[in-house]
């Protein structure tokens, strides 16, 4: 298994519209056979940082669902979404695999 965190770098005028375009793609993660983890949105402290994190098999299920989700119309829709707000300004990528007891 692999987790795929991500960092945005956010608008915090457009808490919204970011809010919206995470739920936009927990759904899309599992559409593809992920197992999304939820948003992580400014509470206290910094305001312009928000969180993401999901799951695949293997990094090769992540790879099929990043092939898959290239040409699927709720994927294209998602980002067409963030290219009309900009509700983020950056993001950075990170895996990890878990370790059990």
């Amino acid at each position: 298994m692999i987790t795929c965190y991500l960092r945005y770098i956010i608008d915090p005028d457009k808490l919204v519209e970011f809010e919206t375009y995470g739920k936009m793609w927990i759904p899309l993660v599992e559409k593809f056979g992920g197992t999304h983890h939820g948003y992580l949105m400014p509470s206290e402290g910094v305001s312009n940082v928000a969180l993401a994190f999901f799951s695949f098999a293997s990094l090769a299920a992540y790879e099929q669902y990043r092939n898959d989700a290239a040409s699927d119309p709720e994927c294209l829709a998602a980002l067409n979404y963030y290219m009309e707000t900009k509700c983020f300004v950056s993001y950075e990528r990170s895996f990890f695999r878990p370790v059990f007891r």
